[in-house]
C-alpha cells in the first residue's frame, strides 16, 4: 500500500537547483527529495516520441504520483498530452505482473520456471530440427538502447541466428537507407533547434503540430523570424494551414514533386556549383535523371498546379538557409528511400548542409527510434552502426562479446522479409518484444494466419497487447519508468532515463529476461548478471570506432551535463549536435553523394471497384498500436475511436452525411467508421488514424507492400471504395486483459 500523502496542485515550478541538476541529481536513482517525507522526484525523459521532453516523474513509495515537464532541457516546461499522461501507464490495473502460458488454447498464469523451461524447450526444439536460423526475435525501438543492445547480442550469441530485426521497420528505415546512401552515416544532420534558424522550411508528410507538439515551437520561432514554409501534405493540417505554399499532393507521389523542383534549379541556374564541385559526387546522374521532370509532368502525377511547384523550387533554390524536414507521410511509400534521397539531393544541390538553419532531418517517431537501430537489433547492422560489410566490424564485436568471429552470424533480413520465410515454415519461432504487430504490421488477416502458425511465439512486454493475446508463452517485462538506460532522440542525443519505482508483481526488468533465458540455453558466461550501468559500459566499448560511436558517453557525463549528441569517441569530447560541419562526409571518397531517383507508382493505384486513395496517419492522443495509451483515460476521452476523413464533394457523390457510418473496403478488408466530412484533405483521398485493433484497424485495409531497398511497408496508399453504411460505426474493442486478474 502506498503511504498517505497530501496531492499538490500541478505545478509548474523547478526543483532547487535545477540549473546543475540534469538526469540524477542527487543520488544514484535521479531522484530530488521533495518538501513531502514521503515524495521523491526522479529526472527522466518521456516515453513516447522522438522528441523525448524532460520530465520528473513524482514518486511516492512504489508508485509514480504524478509528473512534471523539465525546464532545463529542450520542451522547456512543456508536455503534450501524451507526455502529461505518460506515468499512468506505470502502475496501471493491466498491467502484466506474472508469465502467462498458453495450454488447450487459453493463456493460464504459471510461475517463471514453468514458463522460463517453456520457452527453453521451445528454441531447443525447433533449433534443432531448423537450425539456428529457424528462431528469430523482434525487437521495439521504445526501449532503451541497453535493451535494444542485449537482444541484438541474444539473437546472434544465445540464439545464433541471423534472423533479428525491428519495429523501426515501419518507422526510420528508409532515412535510414537515403542517409547512408548519401551521407554514409544514418543520423538526422541538423539540430531540431536549427530548424528556428532556417529562412526557408520544406516539410514533406509531416503533421508537425499535431503529432509532436512540442517540437512544433522551433516552427513557429522560423515563422516569427519570417522564414517561408512550404508544407506537402495530403491533408491541409495545421501546419499546412499557416505555410505560405500548401502542396497537397496525391498520396505516394513525393517522388515526381521532389525530382521537379531540383529540375527547376538546375534549369534556373540555382545549383551552388562551387559546392557541388568541391564536396559532391554523382551530381551529373542526378540532374539526368530529372531532365524530363518538369513541373507540368509533375503536377500531372501529383494532383497540383505546376506554378506551385516552379514557386516552391523557387523558393527553397533562391534561399540563403533552407530546412528539410519529413516524417512518415513520405516514407511509408514504395518510394520511400528514394523519396528521402531525392530531398537530400536537394539540400547538396543549393549547399543546405553542415551550417546552422541549413540542412536536413527526419522527425523520428519511436522514443529511441534512433538508438533503436544503432546497436544491433536491426537485421543488418552490429553495434555501433557497423556493418556487416565494414573491415574489422565482426572481429571487433566479436572480440567483445568473447565469441569466435566465425561464430557470428551473417547478416539477417528484415522482418517482412522474414514473414515469408515464416509462411513457409523456415522460421518457426519468434521471440518479440516491445511491439504490437497486430495492430501495427500491414494485412492484419495475414499477421494473424502467421503468428497463429508459427510453432513458438514469445512475448515479453507491460501490458497484454492484440499480439501477445496470440503468444505461447508472455513474460511481464519492465515499462519505461522501471528501467535505468538510455535513448536517442531525433538529434541523435543521448539522454538518460532514470528508474523510478520496481516491475509490479512478479514482473521482471527485461534485461534480466533476456540474459535469463540465454543463460539456460547455456550460453550463460556470455550473459552475465549485469547491471544497466554495466550493460551501457559493454555497449560503449562495442560500438568504439563505429558510426554511431558512443564511447565516450558514461551515465556520469549524461548525469553532470545533460544529453549529448554522438558521435563522441573519447570522454573529453563535447559531442556531435551538429554534422558535417568541416563539409566531410562518412563515405569513402569523404563527399556527399547525390543519387539518380527513378519514379515508381504508389503500391496501389486506385482503378474502378476500388477508386478513392487512403492513407493513415497518427493523432495527438494516441502513440503507435496504441497498447499503452489506449489504456489512459485522459487519452481516450479526448479520441476514444478512429474516423474516416472524407472531402465534402466526395462524400455527396456517395451519399455520405458527416458523423454517419461508412464502409471502407480493400481488397484485403473492411470496416465501418463514423465520417467526418472535412474540406481539409483531397478529394480522391480518405484518411484514417491507424492507433486502434480490430475491427477498427486501419491496417485491415493497407497493403503488404514495402519499398524495395528499406522494405518500409506502404502504408499511405492504399486503394478503397466508400458507400454509405446502414450497419452502425463498429465499436472499439477494449485492449485485452488477462481474465486472471492483477497480482
Amino acid at each position: 500500500m502506498s503511504p498517505q500523502r497530501t496531492r499538490k496542485a500541478f505545478r509548474l515550478s523547478t526543483p532547487p537547483g535545477v540549473d546543475d541538476f540534469h538526469e540524477a541529481g542527487a543520488g544514484p536513482a535521479g531522484g530530488w527529495e521533495t518538501d513531502e517525507a514521503d515524495e521523491r522526484w526522479v529526472s527522466t525523459h518521456c516515453a513516447f516520441c522522438g522528441v523525448q521532453c524532460g520530465m520528473h516523474l513524482r514518486v511516492a513509495g512504489q508508485e509514480v504520483i504524478g509528473v512534471e515537464p523539465r525546464t532545463d532541457t529542450h520542451n522547456k516546461g512543456k508536455l503534450c498530452p501524451k507526455g502529461v499522461a505518460a506515468y499512468q501507464q506505470i502502475s496501471h490495473r493491466e498491467r502484466l505482473t506474472h508469465p502467462l502460458v498458453r495450454d488447450g488454447g487459453v493463456l493460464r498464469r504459471a510461475t517463471w520456471d514453468e514458463a522460463l523451461d517453456r520457452v527453453v524447450d521451445g528454441i531447443r526444439r525447433i533449433q534443432a530440427a531448423g537450425g539456428p536460423d529457424a528462431m528469430a526475435t523482434y525487437g521495439g525501438a521504445s526501449m532503451v538502447n541497453e535493451k535494444t543492445y542485449l537482444l541484438g547480442k541474444f539473437a546472434r550469441v544465445a540464439l545464433g541466428t541471423r534472423f533479428t530485426d525491428y519495429n523501426g521497420r515501419m518507422c526510420m528505415v528508409s532515412a535510414g537507407a537515403a542517409n547512408y546512401r548519401s551521407f554514409g552515416i544514418d543520423r538526422s544532420a541538423n539540430p531540431l533547434s536549427d530548424v528556428a534558424e532556417a529562412d526557408v522550411l520544406l516539410v514533406l508528410g509531416a503533421n508537425v503540430p499535431e503529432t509532436f507538439p512540442v517540437y512544433i515551437r522551433w516552427f513557429w520561432e522560423a515563422m516569427d523570424r519570417g522564414a517561408t514554409m512550404i508544407c506537402v501534405d495530403p491533408r491541409e493540417t495545421a501546419l499546412a494551414r499557416v505555410a505560405q505554399l500548401h502542396l497537397p499532393i496525391r498520396p505516394g507521389t513525393d517522388g515526381a514533386l521532389l525530382n521537379a523542383m531540383l529540375h527547376v534549379i538546375v534549369r534556373d541556374g540555382m545549383v551552388d556549383e562551387d559546392f557541388v564541385a568541391a564536396h559532391t559526387a554523382g551530381f551529373a546522374e542526378a540532374s539526368a535523371a530529372v531532365a524530363d521532370w518538369t513541373p507540368e509532368r509533375a503536377g500531372e502525377v501529383c494532383g497540383v498546379p505546376a506554378a506551385d511547384i516552379e514557386r516552391a523550387a523557387q523558393l527553397y533554390g533562391r534561399a540563403d538557409k533552407a530546412m528539410v524536414s519529413h516524417a512518415r507521410g513520405m516514407e511509408h511509400q514504395v518510394m520511400g528511400s528514394r523519396n528521402a534521397m531525392a530531398a537530400i539531393n536537394l539540400c547538396l544541390a543549393t549547399g543546405n548542409i553542415g551550417r546552422k538553419g541549413a540542412g536536413y532531418g527526419t522527425i523520428t517517431g519511436q522514443g529511441n527510434g534512433q538508438g533503436g537501430r544503432e546497436h544491433g537489433q536491426k537485421c543488418d547492422q552490429l553495434p555501433g552502426q557497423r556493418h556487416f560489410t565494414d573491415p574489422g566490424a565482426i572481429e571487433h564485436v566479436a572480440e567483445v562479446w568473447g565469441i569466435d568471429p566465425a561464430d557470428m552470424p551473417g547478416p539477417g533480413e528484415p522482418i517482412f522479409a522474414q514473414l515469408d520465410r515464416m509462411e513457409a515454415g523456415e522460421i518457426r519461432g519468434l521471440l518479440n518484444i516491445c511491439s504490437n504487430p497486430m495492430v501495427s504490421w500491414p494485412d492484419e488477416a495475414r499477421t494473424r494466419r502467421i503468428l497463429e502458425g508459427l510453432e513458438l511465439y514469445v512475448v515479453i512486454d507491460i501490458f497484454l497487447s492484440e499480439s501477445a493475446l496470440l503468444a505461447d508463452v508472455v513474460l511481464p517485462g519492465s515499462a519505461w519508468a522501471e528501467s535505468e538506460g538510455v535513448v536517442a532522440n531525433s538529434d541523435a542525443l543521448v539522454c538518460k532515463i532514470n528508474k523510478a519505482v520496481d516491475p509490479p508483481g512478479e514482473a521482471k526488468p527485461d534485461l534480466w529476461i533476456l540474459a535469463e533465458i540465454a543463460r539456460r540455453l547455456g550460453k550463460g558466461e556470455h550473459f552475465p548478471d549485469q547491471t544497466p550501468r554495466e550493460v551501457f559500459d559493454e555497449l560503449r566499448r562495442a560500438s568504439a570506432g563505429g558510426r554511431a560511436d558512443y564511447y565516450g558517453i558514461t551515465y556520469e557525463r549524461l548525469e553532470a551535463e545533460g544529453p549529448i549528441a554522438w558521435p563522441c569517441p573519447t570522454e573529453d569530447h563535447p559531442g556531435t549536435p551538429r554534422m558535417f560541419e568541416d563539409l566531410r562526409f562518412n563515405t569513402d571518397d569523404g563527399k556527399a553523394h547525390f543519387n539518380a531517383v527513378e519514379v515508381d507508382p504508389p503500391a496501389e493505384e486506385p482503378d474502378a471497384e476500388y477508386p478513392i486513395r487512403l492513407t493513415t496517419g497518427r493523432t495527438v492522443a494516441h502513440y503507435l498500436s496504441g497498447n499503452q495509451t489506449r489504456r489512459i483515460g485522459y487519452l481516450t476521452d479526448q479520441t476514444p475511436s478512429p474516423w474516416v476523413e472524407i472531402h465534402p464533394n466526395t462524400a455527396a457523390e456517395h451519399g455520405i452525411v458527416d458523423g454517419a457510418p461508412v464502409r471502407v473496403t480493400s481488397r484485403r478488408g473492411s470496416t465501418v467508421l463514423p465520417a467526418m466530412v472535412v474540406r481539409t484533405i483531397r478529394q480522391d483521398t480518405v484518411f484514417i488514424p491507424y492507433h486502434w485493433a480490430s475491427p477498427v484497424a486501419a491496417n485491415q485495409l493497407t497493403k503488404s507492400s514495402f519499398d524495395p531497398i528499406s522494405w518500409i511497408p506502404a502504408f499511405k496508399t492504399a486503394a478503397v471504395r466508400i458507400e454509405a453504411s446502414e450497419e452502425p460505426a463498429m465499436t472499439v474493442t477494449p485492449p485485452p486483459v488477462f481474465e486472471g486478474g492483477r497480482g
